[in-house]
């Protein structure tokens, strides 16, 4: 059974930093592209990073050049450095595992942790 556990939210205010963790149980953590989203009240969740089995990393471009995603294979664990908090980063961040093969697609998804940015 997949389980992924977020840790490493809280309240900080503009212009601070936070790190996301998410520890993977479940899976065979190499081969699965891991991702952060993000949900804000009253909004659809989107993507905000990912980063593929090879470490390749794609980004929303409202976190570009503040957020960067790392994983650690050895440790079963995807990072998400945060710097430069602004306010409209407020939302509840998830973790996402995704593996696409022979059997089709399989994702699954944390329970969530709250980042709050204000001052």
């Amino acid at each position: 059974q997949v389980q992924l556990v977020e840790s490493g939210g809280g309240l900080v205010q503009p212009g601070e930093s936070l790190r996301l963790s998410c520890a993977a149980s479940g899976i065979i953590f190499s081969m699965y592209q891991m991702g952060w989203y993000r949900q804000a009240p009253g909004k659809q969740r989107e993507l905000v990073a990912t980063i593929t089995r090879g470490g390749s990393t794609n980004y929303a471009d409202s976190v570009k050049g503040r957020f960067t995603i790392s994983r650690d294979n050895a440790k079963n664990t995807v990072y998400l450095q945060m710097n430069s908090l602004k306010p409209e980063d407020t939302a509840v961040y998830y973790c996402n595992s995704h593996l696409t093969n022979v059997a089709g697609p399989s994702s699954s998804w944390g329970q969530g942790t709250q980042v709050t940015v204000s001052s």
